[in-house]
């Protein structure tokens, strides 16, 4: 028995099982169905393309076929570890814009608005360059300016500002338009997930038990109540009994198949699946949307600087390895997505609905297919699709993978921005910074010259850039699963914490904005505990007698 329950080791995860232990009286369990976060590629920065084909470290899910995609499968990679996908991301620190709050918060989500959470953001985070009006130190989140950029990243800024770009030194300040160089949750040299923020250093306290390898099968509910977890360890059916909430935090492909495997859900569905619908939500599972990408590559045989196969390339490599070791700078430092930017598809947008990531790298098919040579890409991510898809389940066995659609480009609104998108995007490789440096345009993307021939390129190699959010909706509405203070509409001692309650996506990287969610997830959770002092805190009888199957990250 403990009084909280956290489903999910990832982001949202270890900051709630961190929070919450924080108070000695209070018992904590958190259950990751991955392994501890030891793998030397997961602290490496530059093994991100590695981690893409580890499937030990995620989850490695594709979609359904997409008509928008010319039926081709997406793939959708989630992290499967301590840490969840701030184990295996590309470190990017964003926040979204102001007015993707501001929305949440009119829709008649109260405490969501800019200004409110603001506070989090800096709670969270330990920004090396110092505190200011939108920024913290101090926190667990170690965010910071890479320590060896690549060269190429001010080639990628100058083309931009040839663009007309105005160059912005800080994407979560004042003002969030521009190009330049992204933050990243990096310390010394390393990745800094949230596992390493918030979960490592607490390990040691005696009221918080971290169960990995530990797969959610069910959600266990009396009457209305959600009273414990039912979960596969070691070969073995466990339950887990939760004297006050169970916090659901599996992200957005995850949670909702979860609650339907327990009952919750839309009753159709359920009964399809073979499952007793014991809390009617058809919400659940409905508002699935991500952020569609396409990447235009370029060849640079001659920069052999840039990331890429080839002899110098390897010399490079084994170079960088024995840097990093040694000093934990160089070449591995790399998240390869360094510089970027946040731009408009039209004049009269009101704010940025473009992200841009320069890579330098031909990091194509997620980094799961090897190309050789040099070169750079460039990354364009639609902010705010229309596009809205579904997260169903497959059958009732909780180890199959669900039946994940985000609907990519079905609404035409969305096409006719990425096909803007692109033309921009290509004005600036073609700029003098960019152009001269003898980079030319692959012929694969070089080709498209008409809106029918982008439309055709976008649908032929659009994917996820690894935003899934809005399975599990925050609001007032008939198809919204949770209310402003992320408990489960019509059940009792059940919140859900992570991406998936988001109304809509933000326009930026969205692993900066779940860390919040679960922050102020924290506040709203003690807050509610102290309002109800009749529920005793369980207490652990003796922690040397803690269950032998617990397992515990180094």
């Amino acid at each position: 028995m403990f009084d909280y329950i956290i489903i999910g080791g990832g982001s949202a995860g270890c900051v709630l099982a961190a929070r919450l232990s924080e108070d000695p009286d209070v018992t904590v369990a958190l259950l990751e169905a991955g392994p501890a976060d030891r793998s030397v590629l997961i602290h490496c920065p530059a093994a991100l393309p590695l981690l893409a084909r580890k499937k030990e470290t995620s989850w490695g899910f594709e979609t359904t076929p997409q008509p928008g995609l010319n039926g081709r499968r997406g793939y959708q990679p989630r992290g499967k570890v301590l840490g969840g996908s701030s184990s295996v991301n590309a470190m990017i620190y964003t926040r979204g814009h102001r007015a993707d709050y501001d929305g949440w918060a009119a829709d008649g989500n109260p405490g969501w608005s800019y200004d409110d959470l603001l506070p989090y953001f800096k709670r969270a985070e330990n920004n090396e360059r110092g505190a200011n009006a939108w920024h913290g130190v101090g926190g667990p989140l170690n965010v910071k300016d890479l320590s060896s950029p690549n060269r190429y990243d001010r080639a990628f800024i100058e083309a931009g500002k040839q663009a007309g770009l105005r160059e912005n030194e800080d994407f979560n300040g004042a003002d969030q338009e521009g190009v330049g160089m992204y933050q990243v949750t990096h310390r010394n040299g390393e990745r800094w997930s949230a596992a390493k923020g918030y979960l490592t250093p607490n390990l040691s306290r005696p009221n918080l038990q971290v169960f990995t390898g530990a797969h959610t099968t069910r959600i266990l509910l009396e009457k209305k109540r959600a009273v414990g977890v039912e979960f596969l360890h070691e070969g073995a059916v466990k339950q887990l009994r939760a004297g006050r909430e169970v916090l659901l935090s599996a992200g957005a492909l995850m949670s909702p198949q979860i609650l339907m495997l327990s009952g919750i859900g839309p009753h159709r569905q359920l009964v399809e699946n073979g499952i007793a619908t014991l809390h009617d939500l058809p919400g659940v599972g409905e508002n699935l949307h991500d952020h569609p990408d396409v990447v235009l590559v370029a060849n640079a045989p001659r920069l052999t600087d840039l990331v890429g196969i080839s002899p110098t390339g390897a010399a490079h490599v084994i170079k960088g390895i024995f840097e990093w070791q040694r000093h934990r700078t160089g070449l591995l430092t790399t998240n390869f997505g360094e510089a970027g930017g946040f731009i408009k598809s039209a004049p009269e947008e009101p704010i940025p609905d473009l992200q841009l990531h320069f890579v330098i790298a031909k990091l194509i098919d997620h980094g799961r297919k090897t190309v050789f040579g040099h070169g750079y890409s460039v990354h364009v991510c639609l902010l705010r699709p229309k596009s809205r898809g579904t997260l169903r389940l497959d059958s009732k066995d909780p180890l199959a993978a669900p039946l994940i659609d985000p609907n990519f480009l079905a609404d035409r609104d969305d096409m006719d921005r990425m096909i803007r998108a692109v033309r921009i995007t290509r004005s600036i490789m073609e700029q003098p910074a960019l152009s001269g440096l003898g980079a030319r345009e692959s012929a694969r993307s070089a080709a498209a010259r008409t809106d029918m021939a982008l439309e055709h390129f976008i649908r032929d190699h659009a994917d996820t850039i690894y935003h899934p959010v809005g399975s599990c909706r925050m609001g007032r509405g008939s198809l919204d699963v949770v209310d402003a203070q992320l408990r489960v509409h019509g059940l009792q001692g059940l919140r859900v914490v992570d991406a998936s309650i988001m109304p809509s996506v933000v326009g930026g990287n969205t692993n900066a904005p779940t860390i919040m969610i679960a922050e102020k997830a924290a506040d709203m959770i003690k807050a509610a505990a102290k309002a109800m002092p009749e529920a005793a805190s369980v207490r652990l009888a003796d922690p040397a007698n803690a269950p032998s199957d617990t397992m515990l990250p180094a």
